[in-house]
């Protein structure tokens, strides 16, 4: 095989929840690649919990949001309550603003079996190789060729692709293949997770709640479809040895008040939670860690799975842009940079939460937290980065690095929809009642242009339109958003965060 003869754009090295992520995004931009996953079937246990309204919006990108909520309940609140039923704090969702609600509770094997069905709407363009495993990962200036296993015959064979993407989760052999080390701490606490199917209602069943206990603190989530998840600590002194039966986890659920009668479990396992992180997210040129591979938290955010569908999405359209000339390989910088500290953002939120759960805030902590009640809690702070691909510095009060609000709007035409639907796949620069491109420079706009922008300029509902470069938002919350932020003309990347904006400068980001 010589160095030049391509199999593939992109080889994805495992094909769980990012590695699928991966293929559907990759997919949907017209990019060729090749997964590789040791396991035939899909993990029949749930193990992510929820995913988001950012996530869901990534989802609608690749035209699969409507099908992964058909096995999916939207979650109206969270909780923290004790076991003699004090509720110490409740947090009703807010309306999304991203065009989906805000949360939704999930079945995973569902989610993800409804994903690989979508990756397989584009024929050979994605395929996927199961029941092999990756025995090699080599690099050089061209490409990257992967020798794998087939795990049933013995033989072997390579692939070659002009990047890989290593989504393989725990499986440690490609990792240590690779030189990456895993920076952090492994929790000192093994957690039971207990799965049941619902029987019948009990009161607030579908309100995320946390029981908070010092010894025994309890996440009690409605999954998606008719399944009840709990996740229950082991005391000092317990094993798994000694709930190695259903018979054995009974008498953990019915200390939180749960009975045969509820429900009927259909599954339990152990885990033990990780705060690390990888060295790097990428190895050499042409190799990036995404998920798991790179990074693990606790699971008290819901934001482990997110996280890795996140960066599938972020590495996707970069990739895209760099496979068909428009962008620069020096872009492909800015997905560590802009991924890794909102990972630890999370990671962080997620450790929080659990000192929450756990009971572990001081007094003057809890006095602090019972005052900013009332205010949007981290957990639900609207997507951004801090640093990455933008021009201008993203500053929490401006609207550089964030995304933005998808509203229904509306073309010249009439055709109603969600604002994403209508503005396309690729860059677009975004006019508050003004056409940007009698903002822009000449060498801005040249810069655009050689991305392939559309220019639009956004009306409010109550103004008429007259060119087919408008587009009405009929809600008022983008509108609303950019005066907020005092900006009125926007670039806007593919996954719709703001790469650039008036009052910091509209030139593409070098």
């Amino acid at each position: 095989m010589r160095p030049h003869d391509y199999d593939t754009d992109v080889a994805i090295i495992g094909y769980g929840p990012s590695g699928v992520a991966a293929a559907n995004a990759l997919g949907s931009l017209g990019v060729s690649a090749t997964a590789f996953e040791r396991e035939s079937d899909i993990y029949g246990r749930a193990r992510a919990v929820t995913v988001n309204d950012w996530t869901m919006r990534l989802f609608q990108q690749v035209g699969l949001d409507e099908r992964v909520k058909a096995h999916m309940d939207p979650t109206v609140a969270l909780r923290w309550v004790t076991y003699d039923g004090t509720e110490l704090l409740r947090l009703p969702f807010p309306p999304g603003r991203l065009g989906h609600a805000t949360a939704y509770s999930i079945y995973q094997p569902a989610m993800e079996q409804t994903l690989r069905d979508g990756a397989a709407r584009f024929g050979d363009r994605i395929r996927v190789e199961y029941g092999v495993e990756v025995t090699d990962v080599a690099q050089d200036t061209d490409g990257v060729t992967v020798t794998t296993r087939d795990l049933a015959t013995g033989e072997s064979a390579m692939t070659r692709a002009r990047y890989a993407l290593a989504c393989y989760g725990g499986e440690p052999a490609t990792r240590e293949r690779l030189g990456v080390n895993l920076l952090g701490d492994t929790l000192n606490v093994r957690w039971v997770v207990i799965d049941g199917k619902v029987k019948r209602w009990w009161p607030d069943r579908h309100i995320l709640t946390f029981w908070s206990d010092k010894e025994r603190p309890v996440v009690d989530i409605a999954l998606g479809r008719d399944n009840h998840r709990w996740e229950i600590p082991l005391k000092p002194g317990e094993t798994d040895a000694d709930f190695a039966t259903h018979e054995d986890v009974w008498p953990l659920l019915e200390s939180l008040g749960v009975s045969r009668d509820d429900i009927d479990i259909h599954g339990h396992a152990f885990y033990t939670h990780h705060i690390r992180s990888a060295e790097s997210w990428r190895v050499g040129e042409r190799v990036f860690l995404l998920g798991d591979a790179a990074h693990l938290m606790p699971p008290w955010a819901g934001s482990g799975m997110q996280s890795g569908i996140r960066d599938a999405f972020n590495i996707a359209w970069k990739l895209a842009g760099v496979l068909g000339g428009s962008l620069p390989a020096s872009i492909l910088d800015t997905y560590e940079a802009e991924r890794r500290p909102n990972v630890d953002f999370y990671t962080e939120v997620s450790v929080q939460l659990g000192r929450i759960i756990k009971q572990e805030l001081s007094e003057e902590e809890q006095a602090a937290l019972a005052t900013q009640s009332e205010e949007l809690p981290p957990l639900l702070w609207p997507p951004f980065y801090v640093a990455g691909w933008f021009t201008g510095a993203a500053a929490p009060d401006s609207t550089v690095g964030k995304m933005i609000p998808q509203p229904r709007a509306a073309t010249v035409n009439g055709l109603i929809g969600r604002l994403d639907d209508l503005l396309g796949d690729g860059f677009v620069v975004l006019g508050d009642n003004v056409d940007p491109k009698t903002v822009l420079s000449a060498g801005e706009k040249a810069g655009w242009d050689a991305l392939g922008a559309r220019y639009l300029t956004v009306r409010a509902a109550d103004q008429g339109t007259e060119t087919s470069d408008e587009i009405v938002d009929i809600d008022g919350t983008l509108i609303g958003w950019l005066r907020e932020r005092g900006a009125r003309v926007v670039a806007v990347r593919p996954d719709r965060f703001v790469a650039a904006a008036d009052p910091t400068g509209l030139s593409v980001p070098a």
